[in-house]
């Protein structure tokens, strides 16, 4: 027997929780100057409705670069605000709910 999604109640192969979150979340990619002059590439408004941990992994796999999660946040290291955008498009967010600064 399959498990059961808790909140639209759908068996796990079906559920699309995930994916109507995807659509909704309001994302804010910006760059931060840390210590020694190290850029940091902060993406910050994925809620919880969505995997974060497999985001950050997917994200520090194709741009071959360190990161963590601080709190709801994403920090990678580096530049990479353009580059973000286009695998968060390609991992099914909107592109008009993602913002960079």
């Amino acid at each position: 027997m399959s498990k059961i999604c808790d909140k639209c109640g759908l068996p796990k192969e079906l559920c699309v929780c995930e994916t109507i979150a995807k659509e909704k979340e309001k994302i804010r990619i910006y760059s931060v100057k840390r210590r020694f002059g190290k850029i940091t590439t902060i993406v910050e408004g994925i809620s919880k409705d969505v995997d974060n941990k497999k985001v950050l992994k997917e994200l520090k796999g194709k741009l071959a670069c360190g990161g963590t999660m601080k709190g709801s946040n994403i920090e990678l290291q580096g530049n990479h605000k353009k580059k973000v955008k286009e695998i968060l498009i390609r991992m099914g967010f909107s592109a008009d709910q993602i913002e960079m600064n």
